[in-house]
């Protein structure tokens, strides 16, 4: 069985994609590391995002890892650990024109879907309802505020990247948001958008365990539907 679970930036997919995985026993993925990784990439080789031969060449070659490691995920980029540098703000910053690229998008669907062939697992990314596995049997759809976003993420960065945000700003990380979810929505490769029989849970004003209680309830209703 597939589980996605989709939303805007800083709603808390990661975090509660994976403890709903360790809940159930299903596997974990999270697929927007798979666009930060190429986003890296793209970076160090000093690629242009409009060069598209270079990005084509790049995809060709592109290889990355997952590795686990004390129960946590570690991810690889040509053999170099870049498991703090894909949360980084150069990645951030441009993750959502790479992840726009038609050929970008195209090699990372069907690996995703290769990845989900003869598994149970949760899929969390923002088009894995939508786009990916339309067939899906549960789809989850996270939403909260944008000022509420905004501070989980600024304190995120700022507990990961101390020195790297010292003069950042909680107005700039809600301006980065709004922005984001903007270009995110209106873009032309599998926009973010909900699916039509997404389960949709607003989490602003819940904590994680209230979340992931509240999709294990809504998991238990489809059983009895079925």
């Amino acid at each position: 069985m597939i589980i996605t679970i989709d939303g805007p930036v800083a709603t808390g997919k990661s975090t509660i994609a994976k403890r709903l995985a360790q809940e159930i026993g299903y596997i974990y993925f999270d697929t927007g590391a798979m666009y930060r990784c190429i986003t890296y990439a793209i970076i160090k080789r000093h690629i242009n995002v409009n060069d598209q031969e270079a990005i084509a060449e790049l995809l060709k070659s592109f290889q990355f890892e997952v590795k686990i490691k004390y129960g946590d995920r570690f991810y690889y980029v040509d053999g170099e650990d870049v498991t703090l540098k894909i949360r980084g703000a150069e990645v951030t910053a441009h993750v959502s024109e790479v992840s726009a690229l038609r050929p970008v998008r195209e090699k990372l669907v069907l690996l995703q879907r290769e990845l989900a062939v003869g598994v149970n697992a949760v899929f969390e990314g923002r088009d894995m309802g939508s786009v990916v596995f339309p067939d899906a049997k549960m789809k989850i759809f996270l939403t909260g505020r944008p000022e509420v976003r905004a501070a989980r993420r600024f304190e995120e960065l700022r507990s990961k990247f101390p020195a790297e945000t010292t003069n950042l700003t909680l107005a700039q990380v809600l301006e980065e948001i709004n922005d984001r979810d903007s270009y995110d929505s209106k873009r032309e490769a599998s926009p973010l958008k909900k699916a039509d029989d997404a389960f949709v849970v607003d989490t602003s004003d819940l904590s994680i365990d209230e979340i992931v209680l509240k999709i294990l309830e809504y998991k238990d209703t489809l059983k009895v539907k079925k």
